[in-house]
């Protein structure tokens, strides 16, 4: 008889969606054990009995997690991003007793679906290693009419952005217990939740401001380049980016267009949709345009839907960010940094960035499209984290993912998967 399944939880994404999974796998007969490091954590998990709260220092996790392991018998582990010190602890011990290890994160074909990998994920993710070739291979037994997405709609933008912020408050106010444990982010909570408040409050005043700037961009007449920004704080940047500071990676852009680009040509530099505007990203591109003699022909960007800015786009720019799978669908030429999943000779530019700004490559749209068909297949799950109908589609297919024996990129192979559905917009 096989030993029975018990999950150990870690950190996750904002809001209810850890504490619905839970119930699911508790309901197919598996235990689960939360560790909550925080009072954000322990105000979403609803099932007390089950949780344990972590109130030590960094310095005595190690331990903690083995002994919670070993008296536990703790069969798996779940985690959101595979990088921040306590989740990366978590991996290395597991890996060594045999434990699998399941990585949640946003999708990576945003934003109809979420990834779930395992061991690792984005530069960790067995994608960085796989060939399209061997990507084909497996799909021979596949449906060769894999759905596309309907839109660049991010529909739960606004449910993403209240749990972070209720997240942020019981941190803030209600973390007393948990004084000792150290935050893996830089700045303080304070100033994060009253980023997240702001961020909240402003919207309607950065949605008016965010579409005169991109009616000025449509309507101006002219070629343009996008670069597209990461989060400063996210782990891909951090740990899988060549870049500290996100100032490094505009210096780098803005001088290879000054060199390169056509000179009737503009360069247009657009925020990320979560950028709570804890770094002056406006003040620095207005600089550095001044800088380099282009300050009529750069423009900045606050988030928010892509697609009105990237169907005209010549070219685009990213680090490793999700939204250059935005990019590639379109067949527009896509220039990335760093470690990324869809870092393939047949999609990503080698060019140096001024001759790529000069004279952009396209993609292999072949490869693209049966490249975005496996992961549809595999890793790419239809739902999210934030809205009600999201966390309903996404729980449909992941708790029996959990459960089976095989990651989802064997199972392929296997012909075990289970046929994947468009999801409709989220809201």
């Amino acid at each position: 008889m096989s030993k029975p399944k018990h999950f150990l939880f870690l950190q996750g994404p904002h809001g209810p969606f850890l504490n619905r999974l839970g119930k699911m796998l508790r309901g197919a007969g598996a235990d689960v054990t939360r560790v909550g490091f925080n009072a954000g954590d322990r105000f979403f998990w609803r099932d007390k009995p089950s949780y344990v709260a972590f109130t030590d220092t960094l310095e005595q996790w190690p331990n903690t997690l083995a002994s919670l392991m070993d008296q536990r018998g703790i069969t798996d582990i779940l985690l959101y991003g595979d990088t921040r010190p306590i989740h990366a602890e978590a991996v290395v011990q597991a890996k060594a007793k045999g434990i699998r290890v399941h990585v949640l994160e946003e999708g990576y074909l945003r934003p109809y679906w979420a990834t779930y990998e395992r061991d690792g994920s984005n530069g960790h993710s067995r994608l960085t290693s796989m060939s399209i070739d061997e990507m084909r291979v497996a799909l021979e037994m596949c449906d060769p009419d894999a759905p596309m997405p309907s839109g660049s709609h991010w529909g739960d933008m606004r449910q993403h952005i209240f749990y972070g912020a209720l997240y942020h408050w019981f941190v803030m106010f209600a973390n007393r217990a948990y004084g000792k444990v150290q935050r893996h982010r830089e700045l303080p909570v304070s100033t994060e939740l009253r980023l997240y408040l702001g961020r909240l409050f402003f919207m309607p005043i950065h949605a008016i401001d965010r579409i005169l700037s991109t009616w000025r961009i449509r309507f101006g007449g002219y070629p343009y380049h996008l670069a597209l920004l990461q989060l400063e704080h996210d782990e891909s940047f951090r740990k899988h980016s060549p870049f500290d500071r996100m100032e490094e990676f505009l210096a780098l852009v803005v001088e290879g267009f000054a060199q390169g680009a056509p000179s009737h040509h503009h360069l247009v530099i657009k925020a990320h949709p979560l950028e709570t505007g804890r770094r002056p990203l406006r003040k620095m591109v207005r600089e550095l345009a001044i800088q380099y003699g282009l300050a009529d022909r750069v423009h900045y960007v606050r988030g928010g839907k892509l697609a009105k800015t990237l169907n005209d786009a010549r070219s685009a720019v990213t680090i490793n960010s999700t939204s250059g799978q935005q990019v590639l669908w379109r067949g527009i030429p896509l220039k990335a940094f760093g470690n990324s999943v869809y870092d393939k000779p047949e999609l990503v530019s080698d060019q140096p960035l001024k001759d790529f700004f000069a004279s952009p490559k396209r993609p292999d749209m072949r490869a693209y499209k049966d490249y975005r068909r496996f992961l549809l297949e595999t890793s790419q799950v239809p739902g999210g984290y934030y809205s009600s109908l999201g966390r309903r589609q996404l729980l449909r297919h992941l708790t029996d993912m959990l459960l089976t024996a095989e990651d989802p990129y064997d199972v392929l192979k296997s012909g075990h998967s289970a046929p994947r559905r468009q999801l409709k917009v989220v809201s």
